[in-house]
Protein backbone atom coordinates (compact mmCIF):
# COMPACT_ATOMS: atom_id res chain seq x y z
CA UNK A 1 0.00 0.00 0.00
CA UNK A 2 2.83 2.78 0.53
CA UNK A 3 4.21 1.83 -2.30
CA UNK A 4 0.84 3.05 -4.93
CA UNK A 5 0.58 5.81 -2.30
CA UNK A 6 4.00 6.49 -3.02
CA UNK A 7 3.16 6.41 -6.73
CA UNK A 8 0.37 8.53 -6.60
CA UNK A 9 1.55 11.19 -4.68
CA UNK A 10 5.15 11.08 -6.22
CA UNK A 11 6.13 14.32 -7.38
CA UNK A 12 9.54 16.67 -7.42
CA UNK A 13 10.80 18.46 -4.23
CA UNK A 14 11.55 22.08 -6.23
CA UNK A 15 9.03 24.73 -7.18
CA UNK A 16 9.21 24.10 -11.36
CA UNK A 17 5.36 22.84 -11.37
CA UNK A 18 4.11 25.84 -9.68
CA UNK A 19 3.35 28.02 -13.00
CA UNK A 20 2.38 25.31 -14.89
CA UNK A 21 -0.09 24.30 -12.20
CA UNK A 22 -1.75 27.61 -12.21
CA UNK A 23 -2.37 27.96 -15.80
CA UNK A 24 -3.84 24.50 -16.19
CA UNK A 25 -5.67 24.72 -13.31
CA UNK A 26 -6.79 28.21 -14.05
CA UNK A 27 -7.81 27.75 -17.71
CA UNK A 28 -9.69 24.53 -17.10
CA UNK A 29 -11.51 25.82 -13.86
CA UNK A 30 -12.40 29.00 -16.27
CA UNK A 31 -13.60 26.89 -18.93
CA UNK A 32 -15.45 24.45 -16.93
CA UNK A 33 -17.33 26.94 -15.26
CA UNK A 34 -17.79 28.63 -18.77
CA UNK A 35 -19.47 25.93 -20.11
CA UNK A 36 -22.14 26.06 -17.29
CA UNK A 37 -22.74 29.50 -17.78
CA UNK A 38 -22.91 30.03 -21.48
CA UNK A 39 -23.97 26.99 -22.68
CA UNK A 40 -25.10 27.82 -25.93
CA UNK A 41 -21.45 29.62 -26.85
CA UNK A 42 -19.41 26.81 -25.45
CA UNK A 43 -21.29 24.38 -23.40
CA UNK A 44 -24.43 22.16 -25.06
CA UNK A 45 -24.11 24.51 -28.24
CA UNK A 46 -20.89 24.19 -28.98
CA UNK A 47 -20.92 20.72 -28.69
CA UNK A 48 -23.71 20.14 -31.00
CA UNK A 49 -21.94 22.29 -33.91
CA UNK A 50 -19.00 20.10 -33.78
CA UNK A 51 -21.19 16.95 -34.20
CA UNK A 52 -21.04 14.78 -30.60
CA UNK A 53 -24.04 12.64 -30.32
CA UNK A 54 -26.02 13.61 -26.63
CA UNK A 55 -24.00 17.18 -26.22
CA UNK A 56 -26.48 17.82 -23.86
CA UNK A 57 -24.38 14.80 -21.55
CA UNK A 58 -21.72 15.42 -22.86
CA UNK A 59 -21.33 19.09 -22.67
CA UNK A 60 -21.73 19.39 -18.72
CA UNK A 61 -20.08 16.03 -18.20
CA UNK A 62 -16.87 17.64 -19.67
CA UNK A 63 -17.40 20.89 -17.91
CA UNK A 64 -17.65 19.09 -14.41
CA UNK A 65 -14.31 17.05 -15.49
CA UNK A 66 -12.28 20.32 -16.35
CA UNK A 67 -13.56 22.09 -13.35
CA UNK A 68 -12.86 18.97 -10.71
CA UNK A 69 -9.50 18.53 -12.41
CA UNK A 70 -8.96 22.14 -12.35
CA UNK A 71 -9.14 22.49 -8.92
CA UNK A 72 -7.15 19.72 -8.06
CA UNK A 73 -4.44 20.60 -10.17
CA UNK A 74 -4.70 24.31 -8.51
CA UNK A 75 -4.48 22.54 -5.13
CA UNK A 76 -1.88 19.64 -6.14
CA UNK A 77 -3.53 16.83 -4.88
CA UNK A 78 -3.63 13.80 -7.55
CA UNK A 79 -2.38 15.88 -9.89
CA UNK A 80 -0.87 13.08 -12.08
CA UNK A 81 -4.57 11.72 -11.86
CA UNK A 82 -6.42 14.83 -12.49
CA UNK A 83 -3.74 15.41 -15.86
CA UNK A 84 -5.19 12.12 -17.24
CA UNK A 85 -8.82 12.92 -17.72
CA UNK A 86 -7.57 16.78 -18.61
CA UNK A 87 -5.02 15.31 -21.58
CA UNK A 88 -7.99 13.26 -22.49
CA UNK A 89 -9.98 16.44 -23.36
CA UNK A 90 -7.14 17.77 -25.15
CA UNK A 91 -6.60 15.40 -27.36
CA UNK A 92 -10.78 14.90 -28.35
CA UNK A 93 -10.55 18.92 -29.05
CA UNK A 94 -7.93 18.59 -31.46
CA UNK A 95 -9.19 15.62 -33.10
CA UNK A 96 -12.91 17.25 -33.30
CA UNK A 97 -11.26 20.77 -33.99
CA UNK A 98 -8.21 21.01 -34.85
CA UNK A 99 -7.84 18.20 -37.52
CA UNK A 100 -11.06 19.28 -39.80
CA UNK A 101 -9.02 23.20 -39.88
CA UNK A 102 -5.98 20.97 -41.19
CA UNK A 103 -7.44 19.12 -43.94
CA UNK A 104 -10.02 21.77 -44.76
CA UNK A 105 -7.54 25.24 -44.41
CA UNK A 106 -4.04 23.39 -44.26
CA UNK A 107 -1.53 23.32 -41.75
CA UNK A 108 -1.05 26.93 -40.99
CA UNK A 109 -4.21 27.92 -40.70
CA UNK A 110 -4.27 24.74 -38.29
CA UNK A 111 -0.97 25.42 -36.34
CA UNK A 112 -2.49 29.26 -35.41
CA UNK A 113 -6.01 27.62 -34.39
CA UNK A 114 -3.90 25.10 -32.42
CA UNK A 115 -1.55 26.95 -30.40
CA UNK A 116 -3.32 27.25 -26.83
CA UNK A 117 -4.51 23.15 -27.34
CA UNK A 118 -0.64 22.49 -28.18
CA UNK A 119 0.80 24.37 -25.18
CA UNK A 120 -1.90 23.49 -22.44
CA UNK A 121 -1.67 19.39 -23.76
CA UNK A 122 2.08 20.09 -23.30
CA UNK A 123 2.06 21.72 -20.09
CA UNK A 124 -0.81 18.80 -18.60
CA UNK A 125 2.29 15.79 -19.99
CA UNK A 126 4.70 18.15 -17.85
CA UNK A 127 2.69 18.08 -14.71
CA UNK A 128 1.95 14.22 -15.68
CA UNK A 129 5.87 13.56 -15.57
CA UNK A 130 7.07 16.15 -12.62
CA UNK A 131 3.85 15.59 -10.42
CA UNK A 132 3.14 18.83 -8.74
CA UNK A 133 5.68 20.25 -7.00
CA UNK A 134 7.17 21.09 -3.76
CA UNK A 135 3.76 23.93 -2.97
CA UNK A 136 1.20 20.95 -3.05
CA UNK A 137 -0.85 18.96 -1.28
CA UNK A 138 0.79 15.81 -3.12
CA UNK A 139 3.81 16.86 -1.17
CA UNK A 140 2.97 17.20 1.62
CA UNK A 141 1.53 13.32 1.53
CA UNK A 142 4.30 12.42 -0.23
CA UNK A 143 6.47 13.70 2.63
CA UNK A 144 4.13 11.75 5.04
CA UNK A 145 4.73 8.86 3.44
CA UNK A 146 8.44 8.75 3.40
CA UNK A 147 8.42 9.69 7.13
CA UNK A 148 6.57 6.61 7.86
Amino acid sequence: MKKLTSLIFNTVSDYRSLLPRIVVGLIFLSEGIQKYLFPELVGVGRFEKIGFANPEFLAYFVATFEIICGILILIGFLSRIASIPLFIIMMTAIITTKIPILLDKGFWSMAHDSRTDFAMTMLIIFLFIYGAGKMSVDYIIQSKVKNH
